[in-house]
């Protein structure tokens, strides 16, 4: 096992999961898009090296979805839309240094 820093500045985790039995999920509500328009966004201003955009699994509040997670800010978004993502973005890179990156 090798144990190094996390190599970008902050990660954006989108949960994408998909509930059985036609439960209440963030994939039902179009976070797959959501996950899509972070990662172009953060790629069009060519900082995919800082800021990871991750699907993730369910983060237990389906009810409320879609949610982003951001860390290390540990902060939680609820109830997405698209309309929400570049206020997400703009929280995201607000004091990211690109020279900083390790990847």
């Amino acid at each position: 096992m090798e144990q190094a820093p996390v190599p970008y500045q902050r990660i954006l985790f989108v949960c994408t999961n998909q509930r059985e039995n036609n439960e209440a999920c963030c994939a039902d509500r179009g976070s797959a898009a959501i996950l899509e328009a972070l990662k172009s966004r953060i790629k069009a201003l060519n900082l995919t090296r800082h800021i990871r955009v991750a699907k993730s699994g369910c983060h237990d509040v389906c009810a409320k979805g879609p949610s982003v997670m951001m860390f290390p800010d540990h902060v939680w978004y609820a109830g997405v839309t698209s309309d929400d993502v570049e206020r997400i973005i703009q929280h995201a890179i607000r004091d990211i240094q690109p020279n900083t990156a390790a990847v």
